[in-house]
């Protein structure tokens, strides 16, 4: 099963880290790093649906996505075409991508800036600060529950947001009881990697009003937003539709300015 490789590769890389930087060096590093930019409250604001693009190089199922591959050049085609914050792929091994990205891409825009990643030890929340990210992607199916929990406290301790990702009922269930406030349906399936947009539309009437919903994967046209602002999401996370696009920023473009339907999840919930 590929996430279990993906797990077993990220726990191998991350204690070769700690030989190499000790936590001590990384907690000065991350004491010293930019205040964090408000990830959640830019996935929140005005009226439309908000886009957290993506970068990374490649995928597991597709191999590289971009030849001409510039974290810099990327971001900042998305930030101009109204993007609200990015996504930097930091695994190495299946995503080709690296701590660097992000403070590249950190340096180039002035969006909020996501470590998206198999977040497995708090180590890797206090790298995620030291790197200047703005907040980093937790995987409840990586998870226990009280590693969940833990790696949450880490996250709001050092003034970062963390999008909290699920992809069924019982790993939403899971999230909100851990105290989650930024909730990202998976549209991909980790186990296949099959990806339908009905999974947020089956989970999204479960997630609280006052709780932000990100739906990732497998959005690729502005319709697919309408369907997905329909369902009362807040926000969506694109990446491959942007990353292979000849004009990524172009593509941005085409998926932002849809009316957020704020009111659809509590609606549904009481009906």
């Amino acid at each position: 099963m590929i996430l279990d490789r993906i797990l077993a590769e990220t726990r191998a890389e991350t204690a070769r880290r700690k030989r190499t930087t000790p936590l001590e060096t990384l907690v000065q590093r991350a004491k010293a790093a930019p205040v964090p930019r408000g990830l959640a409250r830019a996935l929140r604001a005005g009226e439309t649906v908000r886009l957290l693009a993506e970068v990374k190089r490649k995928s597991p199922s597709k191999g590289v996505l971009r030849a001409d591959f510039d974290p810099a050049v990327l971001a900042r085609a998305y930030a101009a075409a109204g993007a609200d914050a990015v996504s930097v792929l930091t695994d190495e091994p299946f995503f080709g991508g690296g701590l660097g990205h992000l403070r590249t891409v950190r340096e180039a825009v002035a969006l909020p800036v996501l470590r998206k990643d198999f977040i497995l030890d708090p180590y890797q929340i206090v790298e995620a600060r030291a790197a200047s990210a703005d907040g980093v992607l937790l995987i409840v199916a990586a998870l226990t529950r009280s590693q969940l929990e833990d790696l949450l406290a880490e996250t709001t301790a050092w003034g970062m947001d963390a999008l909290v990702e699920v992809h069924t009922e019982d790993e939403l269930d899971r999230a909100l009881a851990a105290g989650a406030r930024v909730i990202g349906v998976n549209n991909r399936d980790l186990k296949t990697f099959e990806t339908t947009l009905d999974v947020t539309l089956r989970l999204a009437s479960r997630v609280p009003g006052d709780v932000t919903l990100v739906s990732e994967s497998g959005i690729r046209s502005r319709d697919d937003v309408v369907r997905l602002a329909a369902a009362g999401v807040d926000a969506v996370l694109v990446g491959e539709r942007l990353v292979t696009d000849r004009e990524p920023g172009g593509a941005a473009r085409a998926l932002v300015g849809v009316p957020r339907r704020a009111g659809s999840r509590t609606e549904a919930m009481a009906t």
